[in-house]
């Protein structure tokens, strides 16, 4: 059985959450959010608190009512908080531009990428070998810090490419002779 669905949501100040039978509307200041709620499971709105319950007693409700808490706790630290990630180039030469809502990157292609950020997310570049990917859904900021992250994954012998910022790379011995 999910422990995870058993656990509140406790709304911050700033966040509006409106149940509408099956329907969530999340507002706070950073976006907003509609998502709809499995029918198995079932939830419940009390002053600032969001109450998550499975409709039957088989172990596969009480998932799903775990992995719909899941959701909606992530939907409501975007709202309020919002999620980043950071990357960082390694390698002689590679450079991350930021400029609008293009991204220019130099990863050692006989070409330059340009790279168009999706609606919702902003990209900040600190410094030229440091991405910054911010936004409210958790699931799109992911992604697309996977997507730039796979125009040059770090290899394993010198640890050239993008990698997350704290990402260990498995480092392996080159050829002898």
């Amino acid at each position: 059985m999910s422990r995870v669905a058993k656990k509140p949501i406790e709304l911050p100040s700033g966040v509006d959450v409106n149940v509408n039978g099956q329907v969530l509307s999340i507002k706070g200041p950073k976006g907003q959010f509609e998502y709809r709620i499995h029918d198995d499971v079932e939830v419940q709105k009390d002053d600032k608190v969001l109450n998550f319950a499975p409709r039957g007693g088989n172990g596969a409700f009480y998932a799903m009512a775990g992995t719909m808490r899941a959701v909606v706790n992530n939907m409501v630290t975007g709202v309020s908080q919002g999620f980043e990630r950071k990357l960082e180039l390694v390698g002689v030469g590679y450079r991350a531009q930021a400029q609008g809502k293009v991204l220019n990157l130099a990863l050692g292609y006989s070409h330059p990428i340009n790279y168009e950020v999706p609606e919702g997310i902003t990209i900040e570049t600190p410094s030229q070998t440091e991405v910054v990917v911010k936004g409210a859904d958790k699931q799109v900021v992911g992604q697309v810090a996977a997507e730039i992250r796979g125009f040059r994954p770090p290899e394993p012998y010198k640890g050239k490419g993008v990698k997350y910022a704290g990402e260990q790379i498995i480092r392996k011995e080159a050829k002898k002779k």
